[in-house]
Formats: C-alpha cells, sequence, structure tokens
C-alpha cells in the first residue's frame, strides 16, 4: 500500500470521526437522549389495558393542541 492511499484512508477515518463526535455533541446539547416520560410511564402503564388507556390519553392531547391553536387569533 503506498503512502497516498494510507494518507487518504487516515484522513477519511478521522473525518468520520470528527463528523460522529460532532452529531453526538450536537445531540447532546439537544437533549435527544432525555427522556424522562419512559421510565415513569413504563412503570405507570405495565399491563395492556393501562397502555390502551395512555395511548388514548395521548391522542386526545394531540387533538385538544390541535384545537387550542386553531382558536388562537
Amino acid at each position: 500500500m503506498n503512502t497516498a492511499t494510507l494518507a487518504l484512508m487516515i484522513f477519511l477515518s478521522v473525518l468520520m470521526g470528527a463528523f460522529g463526535l460532532f452529531g453526538l455533541i450536537w445531540a447532546i446539547k439537544n437533549n435527544q437522549f432525555e427522556d424522562y416520560r419512559k421510565f415513569l410511564d413504563g412503570t405507570k402503564f405495565d399491563d395492556e389495558d393501562a397502555l390502551n388507556d395512555a395511548y388514548e390519553l395521548e391522542i386526545r392531547k394531540k387533538e385538544a393542541q390541535k384545537r387550542a391553536r386553531q382558536n388562537e387569533p
């Protein structure tokens, strides 16, 4: 393997690593990994009926938010 190929491979691997690190830092900064409700809801809604109720509640919340946005001046 010649030197130019080796240099190109090293450059590309460093560039890909920099993009990966940038993406990770961006995700942490924008709270992409923060999901506080997931663990709490997982313990509250652990049977099928409770999960269905939670799903229906979430749908009603979204519909109420849509109606509130439509009623804004």
